[in-house]
Parts: C-alpha cells; structure tokens; sequence
C-alpha cells in the first residue's frame, strides 16, 4: 500500500460509525472490504489460554514463533474476534479456521507503523512483524500508541522493541509430534512459554495440533 489519504477523527462517531469508517480505511489499506462486524465487549485484556491475559490498547513484545502467534490469532477469531497481521508475508495461516476474520496485509509498503496504526482501531488483536530486530524510538512510537490507547486493540511487535510494553512473551517450541525419523509429518508441538509483566514472570506450555498420548505403565 503506497501514499496517503486523509483520516476522519473517529471521536466524533458512534460505535457503529467507527466501524464503518475503519472498513473503508481498510479497503484503502487492503483492497479488501471486511465483513460488518460488531463492536468489540469492553474488556481490558484478552484471554486466549495463557496464565496472563494479553492487555487490550497496550504492547505485549512477543518472540518471532510462528507457532504461537498463530494459535493465538485462531483463539481470538474463534472467540469472535477480528484480528491482523501487519508485514509477515511468510506466516502461514491455515490452522487458523475463521479466515473471513484475518486482515492479512503481507506488503504494507514504506510506512508498516501506518497500516498497523490503523488496524489497532478497530479489531481486537493485532500483529506488526519486522524480518529484522529493530528499536522504536519513544517518538516514533508515539502515533502508534496514541491510536492503540484510543482504540480496542491488543498489539502483538515481533522482531520490533517499543518503550516499555506492558507484557512480554518470550516463546520456544521445545517438542515436535508426529515425526520419526526420516518420515512423518508434524502433527503437534509442545511450545515453552515465558511472560512478564512488570514484577510478575510465569511459565507455561501450549500444546498445539495433536496432544502426547498418554502411555499405560
């Protein structure tokens, strides 16, 4: 998506007309008209399995694991919610089963901070990917998370630090299922989880795909 158009404050609007607006913003952005949707619950963080909640108008930082990201944009979509994904053209998205749900701009163009500014008015999760590490300067963050804030959103920097995130989630798959060797394919994975959130640290794992199957002694 290349060049500029001009943006109507949406303070002005009732719910159902910031929705409109952000639709048209997003066909600008996509090519793509969403479908209508409804306007998010108020809530201040999203549940999506995890022992936190990921905070909605806020930044979580979350390690570039494919794996993870992916599983939490399915549970987002199949709770209802509408969810994007900013510069990740390589991230598949087949396990997700509500695609009519997924703004995918794989190609944002020379402002990628713009787009995701954009959808984090709007939808409920959403994801900006940078292919390199990059720090975000308080001043460059600051349109971003002025529109977050005013926003429903909970925003997702992979490969992209922003000052202070109120979460962070560090993630590695640790177990492969369904491979032996030489053959097979992957059937499931065990994922190690770390988040921290100001003086709280916890430890999980996400099983996705096929669970281990338990073993009588």
């Amino acid at each position: 998506m290349r060049g500029t158009s001009v943006r109507k404050d949406l303070s002005g609007l009732d719910r159902l007309g910031q929705i409109d607006e952000l639709r048209a913003r997003m066909q600008a952005v996509t090519g793509v008209v969403p479908e209508k949707q409804s306007a998010p619950e108020e809530d201040d963080a999203l549940d999506v399995g995890l022992p936190l909640r990921i905070p909605r108008r806020a930044v979580t930082e979350i390690s570039d694991c494919p794996a993870l990201v992916v599983d939490l944009l399915a549970k987002v979509t199949a709770a209802g919610g509408h969810v994007g994904v900013v510069s990740w053209p390589q991230l598949s998205l087949a396990a997700i089963e509500h695609l009519d749900k997924v703004i995918a701009v794989p190609d944002p163009g020379p402002d990628p901070l713009g787009i995701t500014s954009v959808l984090v008015e709007g939808l409920d999760l959403v994801v900006h990917h940078s292919a390199v590490e990059l720090n975000l300067s308080p001043v460059r963050a600051r349109p971003l998370t002025g529109r977050l804030r005013g926003g429903e959103a909970a925003l997702l920097l992979v490969g992209l630090h922003a000052p202070s995130p109120a979460l962070r989630i560090d993630a590695r798959v640790s177990t492969y299922r369904g491979i032996g060797r030489g053959t097979g394919r992957i059937s499931g994975m065990d994922i190690d989880v770390s988040m921290t959130a100001k003086a709280e640290k916890v430890r999980t794992t996400v099983v996705v795909g096929q669970r281990p199957h338990l073993r009588a002694v």
